[in-house]
């Protein structure tokens, strides 16, 4: 089994680039949906940022109000480090356990997206890493136009991030995603021809 992990700056589009990996035959481990798991109500990861951050960063319901969340740990580093900390164990663990599924099934390629690969030192996991990437300028009016988030909140939020030239220098695989769709579908298959081998030819047939 080979293990990947796919990461990239915010807005860079690595949703969309791990829905075209998944559709040529990889197995998908998204964090951002073991983080929602990880937070779910009644979770010890939800307790720990309600007691953090108190009753505000929750709905009506009781669960998780993303947004309000965002708007405090954005504004200071120290913040976002604290729910970091809450929440990367629980993902490691639910990451852990899905891979080990996978392994088991006899899976052969694993795609795993991380957005925060470098910054949390898991490189070292994963047999590849793949990157995408886009303009920083580009990334932003994807977040404004796309998210119906402020310029200024948004430039706070690609701040927050390790500068995506520091990780195109430690990937081992760049998908550029500037341009159109087909654009960035040439460049997945690209990329999924060097890193899925005798994989494509045996879909394919």
């Amino acid at each position: 089994m080979r293990l990947i992990a796919l990461t990239g700056n915010i807005a860079s589009g690595k949703s969309a680039g791990a829905d075209l990996l998944e559709d040529r035959g990889a197995t998908m481990i998204d964090a951002d949906v073991l983080a929602r798991e990880a937070v779910l109500k009644g979770s010890p990861a939800l307790e720990a940022i309600k007691y953090k951050w108190g009753n505000g960063i929750l709905d009506d319901e009781g669960n998780l109000d993303r947004a309000a969340l965002r708007h405090k740990v954005f504004a200071d580093q120290s913040h976002l480090d604290a729910l970091n900390e809450i929440v990367h164990p629980e993902v490691q663990r639910l990451r852990r356990k899905a891979v080990a599924a996978a392994r088991a099934r006899g899976d052969s390629v694993v795609v795993c997206v991380i957005p925060l690969l470098f910054e949390r030192h898991l490189a070292d996991d994963f047999d590849t890493i793949i990157l995408v990437d886009a303009p920083r300028s580009v990334r932003l009016e994807r977040i404004v136009q796309g998210r119906g988030i402020d310029e200024a909140e948004g430039m706070k939020m690609i701040a927050a991030q390790m500068p995506a030239d520091l990780k195109r220098a430690r990937a081992d695989f760049v998908i550029e995603n500037a341009g159109s769709r087909e654009e960035l579908e040439n460049e997945v298959d690209r990329v999924w021809q060097s890193i899925a081998g005798d994989n494509v030819t045996a879909q394919a047939g």
